[in-house]
């Protein structure tokens, strides 16, 4: 039995046990911490920060985020609405000029953060999938694939350099600033886009499970070929591992961060210490749903945030039929959000890469939770 470090409130002791089944299992390691008001009721780590070298997990271990930056750069756009810098019904060529050329004029801030603009890729591709600039340009000259809002499709990758590119227009700064400067600081978060080389030391080495496949609710052939555009040649353990994508401010992928931070977070967001409750509200109601129509999942998002869907992302029907669920998943198990009807922020973090498909190690630590919650509400 490999060893779990970090505690649990009284009655949560059926989530170590959940945790402990996820580290026996694991390659890797992994962390999960939930927060409740501000007040921890799960803070657990194990497993290896690095499997080829068996380091050790620590509390303090960074991981990738993959598209759980996307919540975070969700949070940051949020803020900026509340400022009146922006406004999600308003044309993104009112910010930015550029991109109301190739029929896009009707394109709207929600589309962009609710996946329905209709630019899930770069077309041409530019030549570094690491460039915000590069690629905002690009897609600003692109014509969309659809109307804006008359489909929805995951913009894996699109979604982060066209919401870097509306925060810049806005404000004149880089978005791995704001998350600094609006976020991490202020409340004393572990979070980081585009991460400094002080930080290396202590974050964690990806590792994809040999079977790992993304895009699984997938058959057809023809859009797996497109999917294969959205996504690039480089496998996602080579890239998360390299020095220029944990350095590159890319708003839908390469944050890193703690698992504690990331619940705290999203404990914050619930409670209202970050977002009012007006503006909680308007970013977490539906924008956008359905079939996504590339990948074949059902999808709901609010302005960036994914929200609870018809297969449980979010935990058991029990706790997010009424909770209002939201937060933004991980690439390769990742799974970071709030039920704010029960108070409380969650976040799993990992680096043992695994298909969602055949991955239950998030959803058992949410069914283990919410059965210890259920006795504590």
């Amino acid at each position: 039995m490999s060893a779990v470090r970090g505690s649990v409130a009284a009655g949560f002791e059926p989530v170590r046990e959940a945790f402990q089944r996820v580290i026996d299992d694991a390659v890797g390691g992994a962390a999960f911490s939930v927060y409740r008001r501000g007040v921890p009721l799960v803070w657990l780590c194990g497993g290896r920060a690095d499997p080829g070298a068996g380091a050790p997990w620590r509390p303090d271990t960074l991981v990738v985020l993959f598209s759980g930056t996307k919540g975070i750069a969700a949070t940051v756009a949020a803020m900026l609405m509340a400022h009146g810098l922006l406004d999600p019904d308003r044309p993104v060529c009112e910010y930015w000029p550029e991109f109301g050329a190739a029929g896009k004029r009707g394109v709207r801030v929600h589309h962009v953060l609710a996946h329905s603009a209709g630019l899930p890729y770069v077309d041409p591709e530019p030549p570094d999938r690491l460039d915000n600039a590069a690629n905002a340009a690009a897609l600003a000259a692109q014509a969309p694939l659809w109307p804006p809002g008359e489909r929805v499709a995951y913009h894996a990758l699109t979604y982060g350099y066209l919401v870097a590119e509306l925060a810049r227009r806005v404000t004149g700064h880089s978005i791995g600033t704001l998350v600094r400067d609006l976020l991490a600081e202020p409340h004393g978060l572990d979070l980081h886009l585009g991460a400094a080389p002080e930080l290396d030391g202590r974050l964690a080495r990806v590792a994809a499970a040999p079977d790992y496949r993304i895009s699984t609710f997938l058959t057809d052939p023809s859009r797996r070929a497109t999917v294969e555009r959205i996504y690039g040649p480089v496998p996602f353990d080579e890239l998360a591992n390299s020095v220029d994508f944990r350095r590159a401010q890319l708003a839908g992928a390469s944050a890193v961060g703690t698992a504690d931070s990331m619940a705290r977070l999203y404990d914050l967001i619930a409670a209202g210490a970050v977002l009012d409750p007006e503006r909680l509200r308007t970013a977490t109601r539906t924008w956008s749903e359905g079939l996504d129509a590339i990948n074949d999942r059902p999808v709901r998002f609010g302005l960036g945030y994914e929200l609870d869907d018809p297969i449980g992302t979010y935990g058991p029907p029990a706790a997010t039929r009424h909770s209002g669920a939201f937060g933004h998943s991980g690439a390769g198990g990742g799974r970071h959000g709030a039920w704010p009807e029960h108070g409380l922020g969650f976040s799993f973090t990992t680096n043992d890469l695994r298909s969602e498909d055949t991955d239950t190690r998030a959803s058992s630590l949410l069914d283990a939770l919410w059965h210890a919650l259920d006795g504590h509400c």
